[in-house]
């Protein structure tokens, strides 16, 4: 059995890459993901859920080329619980609120929006890293 997430949103910063090892990167960006409803009076209602997006290999350096704040994708991967917890990693944000920090290992992303056009041109021939 396996788990599988799909997350449809846009980046909510610009990628970071990390080299971990000869040649084995890691890009690191958040997305944000929304949900738009009317409750039962009528009114509309937002909700946005953020996630930490890591992809690793071959498909972390065209992630940190491509993309940029803003960018829409589409994120097929696996949650990453907290080893302590089994749920999503909880912190304190600077206000006293609490926050959730759901944590998303990235089997593939696939570029859906925007961006340059001189970088889609560049890698409009599919996946950049087929």
């Amino acid at each position: 059995m396996e788990q599988i997430i799909i997350l449809v949103g846009n980046l909510g910063n610009d990628p970071e890459i990390k080299e971990i090892r000869d040649d084995y990167h890691v890009t690191n960006f958040s997305l944000a993901t929304n949900r738009r409803w009317k409750n039962r009076d009528g009114e509309r209602q937002d909700e946005t859920t953020w996630f930490r997006i890591s992809v690793f290999g071959g498909q972390a350096v065209p992630c940190e080329k491509y993309l940029s704040k803003g960018r829409q994708v589409m994120v097929r991967g696996r949650l990453k619980v907290d080893p302590e917890t089994g749920g999503p990693r909880v912190y304190e944000r600077s206000d006293g609120t609490m926050g959730a920090s759901f944590e998303v290992n990235a089997d593939s992303v696939t570029f859906l929006s925007g961006g340059d056009s001189r970088k889609e041109e560049e890698s409009s021939g599919g996946d950049p890293w087929d």
